[in-house]
């Protein structure tokens, strides 16, 4: 392997790969898949993106709401949160991850969705890269299989080997999903970035509305 940073096999607050349920979840999950990293880097996407359930309505603005172990924990997510599990498990198991965003059109979000975000337009969808075979390796993990089925969308696969990005269109041919641009990758989530962006886009009296409904019910996930 050539020299990689080290900052994207190391543990943060965020991205808690030396937690000891990232660590048993990662080895667990990897057991078969013997010394081949890509074999183990798709075990670990698919059980990232079946055993965690997507949920647009996950808490987002505080920095515990990403926490890898917090998303394992609960069980469910939405893409960056979702990511930052992946990117997790992978560092825990020695794979080279970071988390990296893009805005897209959802031409299928339903529209339950679309009043709630105000718009289609998802900005900073979040997805991993994993370091394998010497080049970096999208990866999205966002939609379980369950789901995608419900909506007439292939599950997205991962091999390991080739980027895994949203299909454009559903098994109807409906156009899907559409990228609009991309924001880099990073080693760790940048909430306050993220943050910042939302309010840009959706407007702040609509983010600080999605904070308090969230406040109200006490849905934040405990910290570990």
């Amino acid at each position: 392997m050539e020299h990689i940073d080290k900052k994207y096999i190391s543990p943060t607050a965020i991205i808690d790969s030396d937690h000891p349920s990232i660590i048993e979840y990662a080895n667990d999950t990897v057991s078969a898949a013997g010394k081949d990293p890509v074999a183990g880097a798709v075990k670990l996407y698919y059980a990232v993106r079946d055993s965690i359930w997507y949920d647009p309505y996950y808490p987002f603005y505080l920095p515990e709401h990403y926490r890898a172990s917090n998303i394992l924990k609960s069980g469910r997510g939405f893409c960056i949160s979702k990511a930052a599990l992946l990117c997790a498990l992978a560092r825990a198991c020695g794979i080279p991850s970071r988390v990296g965003f893009g805005t897209v059109r959802n031409h299928l979000a339903t529209q339950k969705l679309i009043d709630f975000m105000g718009s289609d337009v998802f900005v900073y969808h979040g997805f991993t890269e994993l370091y394998l075979e010497g080049q970096w390796v999208k990866s999205t993990p966002t939609f379980n299989a369950e789901l995608c089925k419900k909506h007439h969308v292939a599950p997205l696969e991962f091999n390991g080997r080739e980027d895994s990005i949203f299909h454009s269109c559903n098994m109807d041919k409906k156009q899907f999903m559409e990228y609009l641009e991309f924001h880099g990758t990073y080693a760790d989530i940048p909430v306050d970035d993220i943050l910042a962006a939302w309010e840009q886009a959706y407007g702040k009296h609509r983010v600080r509305k999605w904070i308090d409904d969230l406040e109200s019910v006490k849905s934040t996930p405990s910290e570990s």
